[in-house]
């Protein structure tokens, strides 16, 4: 039996509502004052307070802010003829299951009243999901206990002793940077110092100074002497990741450090010793890199001495509750907030999502959902999979979890879209108009990298090279 508790002045509405919503299973209880209601609140503990927000002798939103106040699960849900914005964000921010307007209860009420207590029982599931995560696993940046994850910790072991190359490989957010820190730490070097550096985000003609460092006067704008990264982590460990995307040039020279241990400075004729430890990471297939002759064989001999393979987290689904405990702990900790559980709903979820954006998804996925949360307890409800809005209706046609825009526009709607207006248009070229914002788009969005503004477009490096050139998509506008 799940109790309901209504709080509103209007006798004849409380009427109404408790005719809707009562069942056998569902027994309603109702107040026409905020004081009165707070009372039985205290004295029945109901599953849900349904309250108007116009209430005496203090308001609804007092009440729902005493509710939580003694219960942070408590679900509330506020309503109003004449809502306000503010009294809506005010609502959500104190942590109101759902805002109504109450010319659309008679469509919106029993919907939302059997989402909430739906999250209600969800809540109570989570006390049977006991978090799985030990101390000792908190303490590793790196989880996981399916059977490939178990091989990677393995080979970390196994290569952690020596100084030989390692080659990551593994799809963009699996934790290729995580594996190579672990290797670091369990390492003889690991008191020494461990550099990261993103081959891809560093401009090709500034990539050789910052591995390398440079001379005073060695090009435009050296003012002073700097120091590179194989210096600065002489006797430690430098992470080169992405490392498909470095220039040919600078391939070379990082050869050169693999078989001589040395190098100089850009500008610079000294010669310069160093112990380095080289762990490269990828997302590519180098082996089809070098048969395009996009990257040097010798050099992939030297790097792929040892081969890790971080598996996607769609391949290993067992550790996806083990990942998510991980990362609310992680947040509690680092933001000193509430720990939060998951419900037995919302792990289901999680472990029937495919994970497209790998470990970093996941993570992104958690703090959002820990913004959102309104308990202690994630619900599927708090869960944005995709990246996906949460933005609601609040008029008549409100709907639990519908976007303001009815839903994502898919790709054939915007196709017809777009040819509908080059129809209504006959000057428009619609081929090269698009092929030309698309370009200026990515690189919008990608902040002027090529190879991440390439790899969202689908295409090579060199082809969006040629279409910058093409359209005369200078710098200035691709930053606009």
């Amino acid at each position: 039996m799940q109790t309901i508790l209504l709080v509103d002045p209007e006798t004849d509405f409380l009427e109404w509502a408790q005719n809707q919503l009562e069942t056998p299973t569902t027994r309603v209880l109702s107040a026409t004052a905020a004081d009165e209601g707070y009372k039985i609140y205290i004295a029945e503990n109901p599953d849900l307070v349904i309250c108007e927000t116009h209430l005496l002798p203090f308001s609804g939103l007092e009440l729902l802010a005493r509710v939580r106040q003694r219960d942070t699960n408590a679900l509330v849900i506020l309503m109003s003829a004449f809502g306000t914005t503010q009294s809506v964000i005010e609502s959500m921010k104190l942590g109101a299951f759902d805002y109504l307007r109450k010319e659309s209860l008679p469509f919106n009420l029993k919907p939302v009243v059997d989402a909430a207590l739906t999250a209600q029982a969800e809540m109570r599931s989570a006390t049977a999901f006991k978090p799985q995560l030990t101390v000792e696993q908190y303490q590793d940046s790196l989880v996981g206990q399916s059977q490939a994850m178990q091989q990677v910790f393995k080979m970390i072991g196994r290569v952690s002793h020596s100084d030989a190359p390692v080659m990551i490989t593994g799809e963009s957010g699996s934790g290729k940077e995580l594996v190579a820190r672990a290797i670091h730490h369990y390492s003889n070097r690991s008191s020494q110092t461990f550099i990261a550096i993103n081959c891809a985000a560093i401009p090709e003609n500034l990539l050789e100074s910052e591995l390398f460092g440079h001379e005073k006067g060695a090009f435009t704008g050296a003012a002073s002497q700097r120091i590179g990264r194989f210096e600065q982590s002489n006797g430690g460990t430098l992470f080169l990741d992405e490392i498909g995307e470095m220039p040919m040039a600078v391939q070379s020279k990082i050869l050169r450090v693999l078989q001589e241990g040395e190098f100089s400075r850009v500008g610079g004729n000294a010669v310069i010793k160093t112990d380095v430890r080289i762990i490269a990471a990828t997302n590519k297939t180098l082996e089809q890199e070098v048969a395009k002759k996009q990257f040097r064989e010798d050099l992939f001999y030297r790097l792929n001495v040892v081969r890790i393979h971080l598996p996607p987290l769609r391949q290993r689904k067992e550790d996806v509750r083990l990942l998510a405990e991980y990362f609310l702990k992680k947040i509690a900790t680092q933001k000193h907030l509430p720990q939060l559980t998951l419900s037995a709903e919302s792990i289901k979820v999680l472990e029937e999502y495919p994970w497209p954006g790998n470990v970093r998804e996941l993570e992104n996925t958690i703090q959002r959902a820990c913004v959102l949360a309104t308990s202690d307890v994630l619900l599927p409800k708090d869960i944005p999979l995709g990246g996906a809005g949460q933005t609601e209706q609040l008029d008549g046609d409100h709907r639990p979890g519908a976007t303001a825009s009815g839903g994502k526009p898919t790709l054939e709607t915007a196709v017809e879209t777009l040819l509908d207006a080059a129809a209504s248009d006959p000057t428009i070229q619609l081929l090269p108009w698009l092929e030309r914002e698309f370009t200026v788009s990515a690189m919008k969005r990608t902040k002027g990298n090529q190879v991440k503004a390439a790899k969202l477009l689908g295409v090579t490096r060199a082809t969006l090279r040629k279409r910058i050139e093409r359209y005369g998509i200078t710098k200035e506008l691709s930053f606009q």
